[in-house]
């Protein structure tokens, strides 16, 4: 299963009650952190969630709403004597701009380290240490003013597990659990590979954060039959869909537009202008389009099952 609370809302600047854009994702006892506005640490204490131990820090691009919390975060893990590396991610010129970032920092007793995540995304277990599980980590290009990114985490199942075949092959009960999570055993002389004793692959998980972009075809190939999505929508009314395409952004409706082409199960808006006092009054130029749409608040949290 995923965990997946969003931690700040805000565009541009924080306001009272909504803290500039960040959101993190659990998954078996590992996290990721996308993006960290100024204030992340201070919203994901009031949402209940420790950032201490994140895995991956993945950047959506370099504006500062998005990064300004970077400093102090890095600085409170070496505080907590974080021992483990820690990996930050982003669009091109990730070095350049963290350089600045890096230096207000200062020295951590643990490693950073950028990420450059190829084409055909990165398999998890294969980067961090004690990563069990089948998941995948992609990025796709979107349409901001500068260079700019989403992120797909896609978490694999593994077929229905076959005791009849494993009895079959004599393994030992104590190691079918091994198998189930994907990973092969030795039985005697003989490696058992998972797909021995498995069916065929069932339906995963898919979560997709936008960061800011304009509408595009690459968004919606990437999301497309994804169980969740939280993506920007930073103006709300319907008039304004021309400007925020101009900004490299999308308006209520262009996001539930966007939804609805994916075929995405739900869409969480985020990322709302400072001039969007109540959300919600603008909810229904979503709902209208795409009916599965909710207004995301700070510190909201949903678990993604099977």
């Amino acid at each position: 299963m995923i965990d997946i609370t969003l931690l700040g809302t805000a565009a541009l600047f924080p306001i009272p009650n909504r803290a500039l854009t960040a959101a993190v994702l659990f998954c078996g006892g590992h996290s990721i952190l996308f993006d960290c506005g100024e204030g992340t640490q201070t919203a994901a204490r009031k949402a209940g969630v420790s950032l201490m131990k994140t895995d991956i820090i993945a950047l959506t691009h370099y504006h500062g709403d998005h990064i300004f919390g970077l400093p102090g975060l890095l600085q409170t893990m070496n505080s907590m004597e974080r021992a483990e590396t820690l990996y930050i991610t982003g669009p091109e010129g990730l070095q350049e701009a963290l350089e600045p970032i890096l230096k207000l920092t200062g020295w951590t007793a643990y490693e950073i380290k950028f990420l450059e995540i190829p084409p055909q995304g990165i398999r998890l277990c294969e980067l961090i240490s004690g990563w069990e599980y089948e998941a995948k980590f992609l990025t796709f290009k979107t349409e901001h003013r500068v260079s700019s990114q989403g992120y797909c985490f896609k978490l694999g199942r593994a077929g229905k597990f076959m005791p009849e075949k494993a009895r079959a092959l004599n393994i030992p009960v104590q190691m079918w659990s091994v198998l189930q999570k994907g990973q092969s055993v030795q039985v005697d002389d003989e490696t058992i590979l998972p797909e021995q004793v498995l069916g065929e692959p069932r339906k995963g998980l898919k979560f997709i954060f936008t960061g800011d972009t304009a509408p595009c075809d690459s968004l919606i190939d990437a999301a497309k039959d994804a169980d969740l999505m939280i993506c920007e929508a930073t103006y709300g009314e319907n008039e304004q869909a021309q400007t925020a395409i101009e900004y490299g952004h999308m308006n209520f409706a262009q996001a539930a537009e966007t939804a609805k082409s994916a075929n995405v199960a739900q869409l969480w808006l985020a990322h709302y202008s400072q001039m969007i006092e109540n959300p919600q009054q603008y909810l229904p130029n979503a709902t209208a389009i795409f009916e599965n749409t909710i207004c995301g608040q700070d510190g909201m949290s949903t678990t993604l099952k099977f």
